[in-house]
């Protein structure tokens, strides 16, 4: 690929998406294969890069921050009743809304003794807060899924507040996200996300971005309906348990 060709798809911005979304034919090529989107990883220990999955799975790209727009975004609330011992199981009980926990011991999230701060190690919460972010990079067609550890999600919404006190949405901008190391009230350093505007979106692509982020959110709404959410043990565990 020459360096033009290059500098042409760098300023394609999303207009790729004029071609379609993951409808159609897209899930007809993907029928009866995985078609979970593919996650991007958060490090442990205050690391401040994040690692995306790559053609080799074995060896995964480690990117310092990236832009990408915000398609769609909930609550995901999990609580499991042993420690992590490096398996891979569901939880316990898993809430995709924040409101109602399915499982045990379930019902309403907000009375639950598990979502109450001393339930958990070094005072945290039992259950933990985490937030699932479906983002698009430029140029690309499949979204990707970010799990918010706990403690990112107070920086989270600060900047979802910001961009609606502009008059913005979260799918009418291309956010930049970076990391940032952090420590928490037990000395232990974690890894937070920090979110700030790289762009804003052409009429254009704004009118492409909205019809695509209905499409995934009825795709993330009806996986979760059917209590099918891609998420991992190995994931839920946070380092900054104490936040």
């Amino acid at each position: 690929m020459s360096k033009n060709e290059l500098t042409v798809n760098a300023n394609q911005g999303y207009m790729n998406l004029a071609n379609g979304g993951i409808n159609g034919d897209f899930l007809e090529e993907l029928s009866g294969l995985d078609n979970e989107f593919e996650r991007i990883k958060i490090p442990a220990g205050g690391g401040t890069m994040f690692e995306f999955p790559s053609s080799n799975p074995d060896e995964p790209d480690i990117i310092k921050e990236f832009s990408a727009v915000i398609l769609y975004h909930h609550p995901m609330y999990v609580f499991y009743s042993s420690k992590f011992n490096g398996s891979n199981n569901p939880p316990d009980c898993l809430s995709i809304d924040g409101i109602t926990g399915v499982g045990i011991p379930g019902g309403k999230c907000i009375n639950c003794p598990k979502n109450k701060f001393g339930s958990g190690e070094n005072g945290s919460k039992a259950c933990k807060n985490k937030h699932q972010i479906y983002l698009l990079r430029e140029n690309e067609i499949f979204p990707m899924v970010l799990s918010l550890p706990t403690s990112s999600n107070r920086e989270f919404s600060r900047y979802i507040k910001r961009l609606l006190s502009r008059g913005k949405k979260s799918d009418s901008v291309v956010t930049k996200f970076s990391l940032k190391k952090a420590v928490n009230k037990t000395g232990i350093s974690y890894s937070q996300v920090q979110f700030s505007v790289a762009r804003e979106l052409s009429n254009e692509e704004t009118r492409l971005i909205k019809n695509y982020s209905e499409q995934v959110k009825s795709y993330a709404q009806n996986k979760a309906n059917l209590q099918t959410v891609d998420i991992t043990t190995s994931e839920i565990i946070d380092s900054e348990a104490s936040v």
